[in-house]
């Protein structure tokens, strides 16, 4: 009687999707469950470095000086080749895209400034102790190939390369014990937390994305790419899927493509012994190869490219031809490195707000990461397949079956391509920005508070001077003048409520001061003389330029405004740098007053072109559409985008020191001026001006009223 043995890579599927299945029912994580995730990830990262530092060191070392040339110029004709493709069908993925209207992501972050890229420290290891503790993998790389080149060099290395094989064998034996024994487990594990960590919510904004990329993932991991292979060498489909299919499900299971280098090296050295031209030379060829395509910009990398173009169109960019070239010849260089570390870049190509960066590493948690390991196998599998069969001449198209899948691989790519962009204009999207903003009401506890709507006349009276602080616990209440058209400082939410960055500060000001609060809107010329009369004591912020400093006594900075311009979505090209705009005289850009400093204007270059408006609501306007655009600060321009969706918000490069925000107060009141700084002093170091930035500026969720939430309820 024969065992029934189950195949491993068969063992690993079913326990990824059973702990799918079970943290789907569960709301937490069962003990110890997160640790052995953990654990099985380090034990197979444990492995994978010194697998792939060992395997070029040794492959490129036991190759003699000739037959390395021959092969490399064979290995970059089908690098490059299999990339083209790749790139092809990824450049074909917008036609997913469907005809919603898109708005940029309301967040502060649209003036995050990226890390500087640097090539040549990424690839140049100083110390390459510290690239191996730090894990820098091209550093890595190159120190291992030159190691291995200077091995090829030598005469007498056969006890070197034998004692680096041993080591090489011993850390595979490592890694396909702990495949063998602990993976399915892991796997479960794995699955299981993320399964029960994933909330729902992300994926909004974020579904014809991730659709996109399953397509594609899906069509040139499971048919273009071992079709290819299959077509043009003696190996068939079914051997392409076999020697892959193992380090595919655990690529995607784990989220990492290093892991399981070892196992696709080790299954396409048992393949490419089945060659007849077969010798020891060619075996070499995985470790050499296999460890390189973590560093080059192949393989799964490429997803970065589709989601830089889904950024764009999610952000209502204008994508032109040259936008592509760019796209290819400056965006593919930036992925030596990881795709986090060059996705701000690569959304810098097309200026795109670098808040789409968040959404990229939302969407790379759910599934995306599990979706470029998964690819990275796939072409990691065929590419030493196809360059073997390259060097030993078993290249030969069979050109019926070459010509028929030239043709119905690309239909098919485009039926489903057009199939997903029908079913999402059948979904029933509604643009959700307005109602996002909108839909928000105080993190702190509130007080008693009222609301005129305009000061009454007698209101501008002069009356005799008495200090805030005393005035303010004589009457009972602090009275606040906050300004019409200030949003995302002060406006009325849902339910009609007066909300807020400004009006929560000044509620939160009021309940520390144990008194209620009146909050009067007013215009920002009244606001001298309201103050001036005593009639109220503060006003909502304004920025710190000469011109209010002139008639204000300013309180210390509470908030930061970077200068920013609100353009039309296919204008955001004209305003990337104030280079460009400076040299055109024919724009009129449009300044709210609050913002406009006359002096500077009148020196600047801009002289000509800016027009001042009592509020940047006129900006949108019909009978304003010969503006250009309208210089604001980023956090204010953000909100207004919000609420008009073909616009978007552009800060030019270099980027300008921010404008600081301050409260108005009574020019001659100097001890409410020192309260106030010593009070805003107390709320920084508090976090609560921090926390009130990222939930009413960056449009973010109270996190942590969730927790004491879920804390009480639990």
């Amino acid at each position: 009687m024969t065992k029934f043995n189950i195949p491993q890579s068969v063992k690993i599927l079913i326990s990824m999707f059973a702990g799918l299945l079970i943290g789907s029912f569960s709301s937490s994580l069962y003990f110890g469950v997160d640790s052995i995730a953990n654990g099985f990830i380090l034990l197979l990262q444990m492995t994978a470095l010194p697998y792939i530092s060992l395997s070029l060191m040794v492959g490129l070392g036991s190759l003699s000086v000739l037959r390395a040339k021959s092969a490399i110029k064979q290995s970059i004709t089908v690098v490059l080749g299999l990339t083209a493709l790749l790139l092809f069908f990824i450049l074909l993925a917008p036609i997913a895209f469907p005809d919603w209207q898109n708005a940029e992501f309301y967040s502060a972050s649209t003036v995050k400034v990226s890390s500087e890229f640097n090539i040549v420290e990424l690839f140049i290891p100083a110390n390459p102790f510290n690239a191996f503790a730090n894990a820098v993998i091209p550093s890595v790389v190159v120190f291992s190939a030159f190691l291995g080149i200077g091995l090829m060099m030598l005469k007498n290395k056969k006890n070197t390369l034998l004692v680096l094989s041993s080591l090489k064998a011993s850390i595979a034996n490592i890694s396909s014990l702990v495949m063998r024994h602990v993976a399915p487990f892991g796997v479960f594990c794995i699955a299981l937390r993320a399964a029960v960590t994933i909330d729902p919510s992300d994926i909004n904004g974020l579904v014809v994305y991730i659709s996109t990329a399953i397509t594609i993932v899906l069509l040139l991991a499971f048919a273009i790419l071992p079709a290819l292979v299959a077509i043009i060498t003696p190996f068939s489909y079914r051997q392409v899927i076999t020697v892959s299919r193992e380090a595919m499900i655990t690529a995607f299971a784990t989220g990492s493509f290093i892991v399981v280098v070892p196992i696709i090296v080790e299954k396409t050295k048992v393949l490419l012994a089945s060659l007849e031209q077969s010798n020891k030379d060619l075996l070499k060829l995985p470790n050499i190869i296999v460890p390189l395509t973590f560093s080059l910009p192949v393989g799964g990398k490429l997803l970065a490219l589709l989601f830089t173009l889904f950024a764009a169109w999610f952000s209502g960019a204008y994508i032109s031809a040259s936008d592509y070239v760019n796209l290819i010849v400056i965006g593919i260089p930036q992925l030596f490195g990881t795709p986090v570390i060059a996705m701000p870049h690569l959304l810098d190509l097309f200026n795109v707000s670098s808040a789409m960066f968040d959404f990229f590493i939302v969407s790379e948690n759910l599934i995306v990461n599990r979706l470029n390991a998964l690819l990275s196998v796939a072409f990691a599998s065929c590419l030493p397949l196809l360059i073997a069969a390259s060097l030993t001449k078993n290249i030969s198209i069979n050109w019926r079956k070459f010509s028929i899948n030239l043709v119905v691989l690309p239909l098919i790519t485009v039926t489903l391509f057009l199939g997903l962009r029908f079913t999402f204009n059948a979904m029933s999207y509604q643009y959700q920005g307005y109602e996002v903003f909108i839909d928000r009401d105080f993190i702190y506890p509130d007080i008693k508070s009222r609301y005129i709507d305009k000061p009454p006349k007698s209101a501008f009276n002069n009356h005799a001077f008495s200090d805030v602080l005393s005035r303010i616990k004589k009457r009972g209440f602090l009275r606040v003048g906050y300004f019409r058209d200030d949003l995302p400082y002060a406006f009325h939410n849902k339910a009609g409520k007066l909300v807020g960055f400004d009006i929560e500060i000044l509620t939160q000001l009021a309940g520390d001061l144990s008194v209620d609060i009146e909050f009067v809107k007013i215009y920002h010329d009244q606001a001298q003389p309201l103050l001036a009369s005593g009639y109220i004591d503060i006003t909502s912020g304004i920025p710190v330029i000469p011109d209010n400093m002139k008639k204000f006594t300013l309180t210390t900075p509470y908030s930061f405004q970077e200068i920013a311009f609100v353009v039309k979505d296919q204008r955001r090209a004209e305003f990337t740098h104030w280079k460009k705009i400076l040299e055109r005289e024919e724009l009129i850009i449009g300044i709210p007053e609050t913002f406009f400093y006359k002096d500077a204007i009148s020196r600047s270059q801009i002289k000509g072109k800016a027009w001042e408006i009592s509020t940047p609501r006129l900006f949108f306007r019909e009978e304003y559409q010969h503006f250009d655009g309208m210089l604001f600060g980023a956090a204010a321009a953000s909100a207004w985008t919000l609420l008009n969706p073909d616009y978007t918000v552009v800060v030019p490069k270099p980027m300008i020191s921010p404008l600081a925000m301050a409260f108005p107060i009574n020019k001659n009141d100097q001890s409410f001026e020192l309260f106030m700084r010593n009070w805003l002093s107390m709320k920084k170091q508090s976090g609560m001006l921090e926390r009130l930035f990222v939930y009413w500026i960056e449009g973010k969720k109270d996190v942590h009223s969730q927790k004491v939430l879920s804390t009480i309820k639990h």
